[in-house]
């Protein structure tokens, strides 16, 4: 009887699982950073350690990046549903493909990070001086994608420029032992990049700053495709307000996301992740623009005026909307999104 009875059991454990609703199953999606893992990402692993995802019924996964103008591109693909990456990769892509392109949710650097660096000792002494000269960059970096809009906007002969592709880990080291005079990089990674290396950023390298030479863009934000969008927009609201309250808490108590962080990088020097956490938040996160309509949202007329500056440099087929590249329908009230930091 006993087996009868452990069968008879199995069968109505199957069939009540057979009834349950398809809704009460988590939704999986696979999130795409932009880079290797650094303490600018905190707030991902902290949203998922403390379950602020799986209490939105998200079964989220995360995995290293290729560049931020990479992320567009795994989504597009399939492969990703969601990512961290730029905006300016979105409004090319939106331009050559309506509608097949990601959409961003949740803008993060509303002050851009592009940077040209060049050794403090170097005879490039103003951005005129990268012609003739070889500059490097990873093939999917976002500041690499978005220099012809700095060359056009300065009067840069690109034809003048020759690239040097490297991978990420390598692009302050290659530029220190001469092998590129300049390199096109996120300022956040490669300012603690150049600290862990023993080198005086501010002293030992000259940094020419997109923002400073006429480029009004934006940059990184949390993106989605379109098909989540569509299918599954409770799951995007949802992932939206963990990563934000993950934010506002890894704002407020540094420490202790990078402890935690630690958990996913054993390896990584946690002084100079926090360096470069608090780095990103102060110089591109917690900008005027954000005390004033809050984290993760955009001005429309700035995003005009940066689509336009696109355009003006790639001659895009069709000129975005806004409303195309940007979503703010996802987000949490204003009050919600304002970010006090810890520091």
């Amino acid at each position: 009887m006993k087996p009868l009875k452990q069968l008879t059991l199995a069968i109505s454990l199957a069939v009540a699982s057979l009834a349950a609703p398809a809704g009460a199953q988590d939704t999986r999606i696979k999130f795409t950073l932009d880079w290797k893992i650094q303490g600018l990402h905190a707030w991902y692993y902290w949203a998922q350690d403390k379950g602020y995802f799986k209490a939105e019924k998200l079964d989220l996964s995360i995995d290293q990046g290729e560049g931020s103008a990479a992320t567009v591109t795994r989504i597009m693909s399939g492969t990703y549903q969601a990512g961290f990456g730029d905006i300016n990769a979105i409004v090319q892509n939106a331009a050559t493909k309506p509608g097949e392109a990601p959409v961003m949710v949740y803008m993060l650097y509303s002050r851009a990070p592009f940077a040209l660096i060049t050794r403090a000792d170097s005879p490039i002494k103003s951005l005129k001086d990268v012609e003739g000269k070889t500059l490097g960059s990873p093939a999917g970096g976002a500041a690499l994608k978005v220099f012809t809009a700095l060359a056009k906007k300065n009067g840069i002969d690109e034809k003048k420029v020759t690239w040097l592709n490297m991978a990420p880990n390598l692009q302050e080291q290659m530029l220190l032992q001469g092998q590129v005079q300049a390199s096109a990089v996120f300022s956040a990674t490669s300012y603690m990049n150049l600290v862990a290396q023993r080198i005086d950023p501010d002293k030992d390298i000259r940094w020419y700053y997109y923002a400073d030479y006429g480029l009004d863009l934006y940059s990184n934000g949390v993106m989605v495709s379109p098909q989540l969008i569509k299918e599954r927009p409770q799951a995007v609201a949802g992932m939206v307000r963990a990563i934000n309250r993950a934010l506002k808490e890894c704002a407020a108590q540094p420490d202790a996301c990078m402890d935690n962080m630690a958990k996913h990088e054993p390896l990584m020097n946690k002084d100079i992740e926090k360096r470069r956490m608090i780095y990103t938040l102060k110089n591109l996160m917690i900008t005027p623009e954000a005390a004033e309509i809050g984290m993760g949202d955009i001005k429309d007329d700035r995003m005009v005026r940066a689509i336009g500056q696109l355009n003006e440099s790639y001659g895009l087929p069709r000129i975005p909307t806004p409303g195309e590249v940007f979503n703010r329908s996802f987000l949490p009230a204003k009050a919600e999104r304002m970010v006090k930091a810890g520091f």
